[in-house]
């Protein structure tokens, strides 16, 4: 049947084909024509994606720690596997274990590659670079898979590291290290691990029979004195902790036989860092800070733990792989439950150097001490090698209250949330103008471009007309005479305005716009000093563009700031004859075992622009500023004992009352007592010959006579280190529960009597 259906169709198609009409010539013409117009056929090549691009771009990301941008690279199948978060929290939790290097934390190369259409197999090897233990070499097999034509990465544990497969952890095991000490010039602590205790009372549970015994025994245990502590009781309610300070066990136990009799005071023991006499330079010094959360996988891949403490500020942070040591650590491969598989590496501890400041301590407390209730600074730097001997911003904080260990940590307000930011260093970041004090650098600049000698005089009225404007000077304001003639030593003498205004207008007319700024920068204005810690350069104009601008500039205004510190570093090369050293906080530092890897050296920024004929000009000029009867520091520093040299400066402020600047030097050439530059800045304090000036006194004094000489009481004092305001009442704040602690006893001010104040005849200060 079927042979019959197939013979069947032969003779149809025979038949089919017999019936069709033949094509003639013309109609295979046709159709070889038609066929011949028909377009040529397009071929599209679609390229193969790159598989070396593929490697680098997943590689580039996990160098960068971009985990988003490397899961993001993965096949659909990985990533439906593992969730975005689990693989990020993969690749972060290996990375802190090892410790991994920031950016350069993984390095590769490509061994071998086998590709087929659609998957490849890559061989890599990685170097994993580590904080803590070297470098890691591993080999690594990657997988890829083809999908919508590019090369997408099939994922598993042994991806972050080859140990890692089949759900393999790392885990880091740290060891503490014990944080180096900071001490003073005489090896007194500063900063150092101590046995303290916080100190707190509540005036409504003290006995009233032993007030006495109270006071006296808290003004020994802390830094208030016994009129602050009063104010203290008499401004708080009842049930209010006022928070008194820390001190140490020791100081504590001391005094315990008068604390047993005491009732209403807590005492809270606690063990860790601890910041002698409630912080010596705190700003400076600086403070320890808990990691914050959202930089904590960043320190622990530094080898911190979580809750450990880091410097913060001032010479903690600078300082702070010095003083911290060489954390040790372990690192262990575990199985899926936790159980040790080997021990891949190891480092052991090594504590932390310590550091021996150039600080003195007796001078720096006593001038902590003196700025009462205003925001200001004062330096004393060796004017022969930089070393700085005293640094005070004011207000003060405590440092012991960053120790969460610290019970007056829970009753006390952050620092950082005072007013009048006591965490801020004015001494290195505060930026002020100079006012007349700059007017040094201008009598510089007159003098070395020859447009003044120091004999040309001028006539020192109220005012004077200069770049076409009238200004006027400070005894105007201050409805005194006019100064009438001078010459320009007796213009710096006398701190006359229109002598400098003069100046600024005759640069510029003389074809010199730039000398002002030109010797500022040879003073070290505009620069940074090379400090230990951080700082700020100030400001000093790129260029001059008009003369109203170069006659501001002149006297200390304008766009002009500078820093307490770089005016000390300039004093200092004034009075050493023209040698600009950097200032220096570290005398030494020094590992356990007792010898030195540091000792400190002077190292000189510069020589200031100025010939040794035109240095002594200026040098006698500052001289007359507190002899001469006319000088504006005359009455208050001529009676001093102590031969000092020095400029009064008083900077207008834009924003209230001018800052006070006195800046000067001594030349008593005693060699069991090097010479020093001190700079005393005063924010919204008025006048500088009157505000500032005494506060120089008060430095030159304690330090040249072993602190039994005060200068005078200031103007703000009700006796010396005691303000005659009020001092401000406590915050008020529930009783702790458990009990309190202090700070080390404060230096004792025996034989410091203040000096007998003489009459004054009318002060006279410039603006």
């Amino acid at each position: 049947m079927k042979r019959f259906k197939f013979a069947i169709i032969v003779i149809v198609l025979v038949a089919m084909i017999g019936c069709s009409p033949r094509l003639g010539d013309k109609d295979i013409e046709e159709v070889t024509t038609a066929t011949a117009t028909l377009p040529n056929p397009q071929v599209f090549i679609t390229p193969a994606p790159n598989l070396d691009d593929a490697i680098e771009t997943f590689m580039d990301a996990w160098r960068r720690d971009d985990y988003i941008g490397m899961y993001g690279l993965l096949s659909i199948d990985s990533r439906g596997a593992l969730a975005e978060e689990d693989f990020i929290a993969r690749y972060n939790d290996a990375a802190i274990a090892l410790t991994l290097l920031f950016d350069d934390g993984i390095a590769y190369q490509i061994l071998s590659q086998e590709t087929n259409p659609n998957t490849a197999l890559v061989r890599l090897q990685v170097n994993y670079n580590t904080n803590f233990f070297g470098t890691f070499t591993r080999e690594l097999e990657m997988s890829l898979v083809r999908e919508d034509d590019v090369w997408r990465i099939e994922w598993h544990d042994g991806l972050i590291m080859p140990d890692l497969a089949g759900g393999n952890l790392l885990e880091i095991v740290r060891q503490p290290t014990v944080r180096g000490a900071i001490y003073a010039n005489n090896g007194a602590p500063i900063a150092a691990e101590e046995e303290a205790v916080a100190i707190g009372f509540t005036p409504g549970n003290l006995n009233r029979d032993l007030m006495t015994l109270f006071y006296n025994t808290m003004a020994d245990l802390t830094v208030y004195q016994i009129d602050e502590i009063v104010e203290m009781v008499e401004n708080a309610l009842p049930l209010d902790y006022v928070v008194l300070g820390e001190t140490t066990r020791a100081e504590v136990d001391a005094n315990m036989r008068a604390l047993t009799l005491l009732t209403g005071v807590y005492l809270n023991y606690y063990s860790s860092r601890f910041y002698f006499d409630g912080g010596l330079a705190p700003q400076t010094i600086g403070h320890l800070s808990y990691i914050s959360g959202e930089d904590v996988d960043r320190y622990m891949r530094l080898g911190y733990s979580p809750n450990e403490r880091f410097g913060a500020t001032g010479l903690e942070w600078a300082f702070e792989d010095v003083l911290a040591g060489t954390r040790g650590a372990t690192l262990y491969l575990k199985d899926p439950d936790g159980q040790i598989i080997t021990r891949l590496a190891e480092r052991g501890a090594s504590p932390g150097q310590s550091i021996t400041t150039t600080i003195e301590p007796g001078l720096q407390y006593r001038l902590q001490q003196s700025l009462g209730n205003y925001r200001g600074a004062i330096v004393v730097m060796e004017v022969d090698t930089g070393r700085i001997l005293a640094v005070v911003s004011n207000p003060q904080f405590d440092p012991n209250l960053f120790d969460i260990n610290n019970q007056n940590f829970m009753y006390a307000q952050n620092p950082y949330a005072l007013p009048n930011d006591p965490v801020f260093n004015r001494v290195t970041n505060g930026q002020y103008p100079l006012g007349s004090v700059f007017k040094i650098i201008s009598m510089a600049a007159a003098l070395e471009t020859g447009v003044f000698g120091p004999n040309d005089e001028i006539y020192c009225g109220h005012s004077i007309m200069a770049c076409g404007n009238e200004l006027t000077d400070w005894t105007l304001e201050k409805e005194l005479p006019p100064s009438g003639d001078l010459t320009l030593t007796e213009g710096l003498m006398r701190s006359c305005n229109p002598w400098f205004y003069v100046i600024g207008e005759e640069l510029m007319l003389a074809g010199k716009p730039d000398a002002l700024i030109e010797m500022s920068h040879g003073f070290g204005l505009g620069e940074l000093t090379g400090i230990e810690v951080g700082e700020q350069p100030g400001n000093i104009p790129t260029q001059v563009t008009n003369c109203e601008q170069n006659v501001q500039l002149a006297i200390g205004q304008g766009e002009m700031t500078t820093t307490p510190l770089q005016v000390a570093a300039l004093l200092a090369a004034v009075a050493n004859g023209g040698t600009l050293y950097r200032p220096a906080l570290v005398d030494a530092i020094t590992p356990e075992n007792g010898v030195p890897t540091h000792t400190f050296e002077p190292e000189v920024n510069g020589s200031l622009p100025v010939s040794e004929e035109n240095l002594t000009v200026i040098q006698d000029s500052m001289r007359a500023v507190i002899t001469n009867a006319r000088g504006t520091a005359h009455n208050q520093l001529a009676t001093m004992r102590y031969r000092a040299f020095g400029k009064t400066g008083t900077a207008q402020n834009p924003f209230g009352v001018s800052h006070a600047w006195f800046a000067g030097y001594t030349q008593m050439n005693n060699p069991d007592r090097p010479d020093i530059a001190v700079v005393v800045l005063l924010e919204n304090a008025g006048e500088g010959s009157e505000m500032a000036a005494p506060v120089f006194r008060r430095a030159v004094s304690l330090y040249f006579s072993g602190y039994s000489d005060i200068g005078r009481v200031l103007p703000w004092e009700a006796y010396p280190y005691v303000v005659a305001s009020p001092t401000p009442a406590p915050t008020s704040t529930l009783i702790p529960t458990n009990t309190p602690f202090p700070t080390e006893t404060p230096i004792s001010e025996e034989g410091s009597e203040a000096d007998e104040v003489p009459e004054e005849d009318e002060v006279e200060s410039e603006s």
